[in-house]
């Protein structure tokens, strides 16, 4: 059997699924996929790899006793065996007193993730794709170490109710540090494409040859407050956890930022500057996802944040009902609204102040405030008169994305970029933020 499988041949696999079942309500998961990647350091490939998956899972309930199991083979009796199987631990379960039954048939709009480009990459591609790296990096003698990995696959979900959901897609991400021969300067960038006819590694790679050569002979600043320009790949990783906390049920029982004391959420508050929208659109040309979520709750384009206002935040069917208010759920994509502005305007803008390439080592601090900490790395710069001074030591910051959302001046142009911290793609803009806390030096490069 081929690993994916169009809309019909899924279809008519989940069908067969079903039959075997006697529970009171089924349903069924299958996920199919083919992974490439080439991995390189000290101007050197060093791997190249392949993943083929493709599984089953099966979850049965008898009322509200569930019970779930998961094969990787597709012979009938064995998925006679795993509907079985998930039967016997759904009898064996305690009574899941948040489980709420299985949808009916819904109704999902059209998105389409899937690029035949991306779909026939193969060894030579991915080859042919870090050789143009390579041969930059080596002509400077500078030393380079990225990742390149793409992925086709499709999931699909059937239930005993007669729900049907598929979805077909790809997508390829590229990431890469340079460093110097002495392990002075580094530059680092990332890129993730659905159509990997958009990925240029070699101006990707001349991107992060400029940030290692500039980074050399980094000057100590004191720690403080500062002007900073966050590039994409800096800002996505601290606004990621403002969008994994906009979930109603934390923010209901008090353990989120957007909690109110007395048991209320900020549905409705303005929480940031106004300029700042966020929103999820399973259709967006850019940033292609699923139109439906993990339980087959349809997808649609969302608001999350509007002119800096909470217009939604996430709810299971469970919490929903206990609520009664409709059931919102989880983006499977996020956009952020922005300006016109390009990075080399904002640098052009500012008196004094720090551009930033990247922030790692992300950790919660607070999470009633998100206070977030972590360090800069691989490029951090002194901005004096609108132009780039020189390059500067590394620090650890303190930092809340909703305060730095206040405190913001400038929005440039969006772009889709890659977290270093979740590897997931994201649509952000470059952001100029006023008062940002670095709390101490880093020795990190």
């Amino acid at each position: 059997m081929s690993v994916i499988l169009n809309e019909a041949e899924a279809k008519a696999l989940l069908k067969k699924v079903l039959s075997y079942s006697k529970a009171d309500e089924c349903e069924v998961n299958l996920l199919g996929e083919i992974r490439g990647n080439i991995r390189y350091a000290r101007n050197e490939v060093s791997t190249s790899g392949a993943l083929i998956n493709q599984n089953l899972q099966v979850q049965s309930a008898y009322g509200k006793k569930v019970g779930v199991a998961t094969i990787d083979e597709f012979s009938d009796e064995a998925i006679e065996k795993v509907v079985r199987r998930s039967e016997e631990l759904a009898q064996l379960a305690p009574e899941n007193p948040e489980y709420v039954g299985l949808l009916g048939p819904q109704e999902y709009i059209k998105s389409s993730g899937y690029y035949d480009s991306t779909a026939k990459i193969n060894p030579d591609t991915r080859a042919d794709a870090v050789d143009k790296s390579l041969k930059l990096s080596r002509e400077q003698n500078l030393v380079a170490a990225g990742f390149l990995e793409d992925h086709k696959g499709f999931n699909a979900m059937m239930n005993s109710k007669g729900l049907f959901a598929y979805f077909l897609d790809t997508n390829v991400n590229f990431s890469l540090t340079v460093r110097t021969q002495d392990g002075t300067g580094s530059g680092y960038v990332a890129r993730g494409y659905s159509d990997v006819n958009k990925l240029d590694t070699a101006l990707a790679t001349k991107i992060a040859i400029q940030k290692s050569v500039g980074s050399v002979g980094a000057k100590a600043l004191e720690p403080g407050k500062y002007t900073v320009i966050l590039e994409p790949t800096a800002a996505v990783v601290l606004l990621e956890n403002l969008y994994f906390d906009m979930d109603a049920r934390s923010a209901d029982e008090g353990r989120s930022s957007m909690s109110k004391p007395g048991g209320k959420t900020k549905i409705g508050e303005k929480i940031v500057d106004e300029r700042v929208t966020f929103y999820s659109d399973p259709q967006h040309p850019e940033l292609p996802a699923a139109s439906w979520s993990g339980d087959g709750r349809p997808q649609k384009k969302t608001f999350w944040v509007e002119k800096g206002v909470v217009k939604n935040l996430s709810y299971s069917r469970f919490w929903a009902q206990k609520k009664g208010v409709p059931a919102v759920p989880f983006p499977n994509n996020m956009i952020m609204e922005g300006g016109t502005a390009t990075l080399e305007d904002m640098i052009r803008s500012t008196k004094r102040g720090i551009l930033v390439t990247k922030l790692w080592y992300i950790r919660s601090v607070d999470p009633q405030t998100l206070l977030q900490t972590g360090l800069t790395r691989d490029g951090t710069f002194y901005i004096e008169d609108g132009k780039i001074k020189h390059p500067i030591k590394n620090f650890r910051f303190n930092e809340s994305p909703i305060i730095m959302l206040n405190n913001l001046e400038t929005l440039g142009k969006p772009e889709r970029v890659v977290s270093t911290e979740s590897n997931q793609n994201y649509i952000v803009p470059p952001m100029k933020i006023r008062e940002f806390t670095f709390s101490s030096l880093s020795d990190a490069v």
